[in-house]
């Protein structure tokens, strides 16, 4: 029998990506959301108001998240944590033991260290920047204590991206592009390179299903964050020049709003190399295909 497949969030980034891949594969796709996803049937959930209908689901997919990136206190925090969080756990109750994947955040890493390169041993318990990295800990705290693989991609890219790329290229069609303190390595990680891991993560290409846990996933290899984004205004035919800003100067202004668009998290995003160590997931077998060489808008 062809296996069914429950993605939620079907309708955002992530989600659409995977429901397209899992379809070519010849899996029976069954989109969750407000909204009917790219392919297969539609079965309408409000993560804030009960549970998915699972009913036939082989493997689910939770994709479904509310990312923006807001400031502490914001009025929309409670909802984000009712989608993130509460979400969480009536995806994992209505799974009901059913093989998971949980697609969170590197976000849910605490930021306040000194580490180059991070482990999924790395602490996810507090530091958050934002709310939408405390409702991912939060709620991949859930989704491991219930067994569910649980991927950790970092500043994901890719067509149709609606979050990383938009506000600097929306800086850059002015001629110049200030980023905040000087060049660093950076882990990324293209779409494309997640929906492989999810579906690897089910045993749906041609390794065995992954062990309940936590796994990083990006690039095969780190960049460096100047050089890649020179290659992203490439494609974009944006000749924009690159500027740097002194991180205290950047910091000020995302903390006064001077800069639209730069907030705290954006500048530790831009400032901070982070680069994700992939032993776990390479252990498994998977081993990431694509580049910002393969990147077009």
């Amino acid at each position: 029998m062809t296996p069914r497949i429950a993605v939620t969030g079907a309708t955002g980034f992530c989600g659409a990506h995977l429901a397209r891949a899992a379809a070519r594969l010849g899996l029976d796709v069954t989109c969750h959301g407000r909204r009917p996803g790219p392919v297969g049937r539609h079965l309408p959930w409000d993560a804030t108001r009960d549970d998915p209908d699972l009913t036939g689901a082989d493997l689910v997919v939770h994709c479904a998240a509310a990312v923006t990136d807001l400031p502490p206190g914001h009025p929309a925090e409670a909802h984000q944590h009712a989608v993130n969080v509460t979400g969480t756990r009536r995806v994992l109750r209505a799974a009901a033991g059913r093989p998971l994947v949980h697609v969170s955040s590197a976000s849910v890493y605490d930021p306040r260290t000194t580490a180059t390169v991070l482990t999924e041993d790395h602490p996810t318990d507090a530091g958050h920047l934002n709310a939408y990295g405390r409702s991912k800990a939060a709620a991949e705290h859930h989704a491991l204590a219930a067994g569910a693989v649980v991927l950790r991609p970092r500043a994901v890219y890719g067509p149709g991206d609606p979050h990383l790329l938009p506000p600097l290229l929306a800086r850059a069609r002015h001629g110049l592009l200030p980023l905040p303190g000087p060049d660093i390595p950076l882990s990324l990680t293209a779409v494309a390179n997640l929906t492989d891991a999810c579906l690897a993560a089910l045993g749906l290409t041609g390794t065995p299903p992954w062990p309940p846990g936590a796994y990083n996933i990006a690039d095969p290899t780190p960049y460096r964050r100047d050089t890649a984004l020179r290659h992203v205004l490439t494609a974009h035919r944006l000749p924009a020049r690159i500027t740097h800003l002194p991180t205290p100067l950047a910091r000020l202004a995302a903390r006064t709003g001077r800069i639209p668009g730069l907030t705290p998290y954006t500048v530790d995003l831009l400032t901070r190399g982070v680069v994700l160590d992939l032993t776990r997931a390479r252990t498994q077998g998977f081993h990431p295909r694509h580049t910002l060489a393969d990147y077009r808008p």
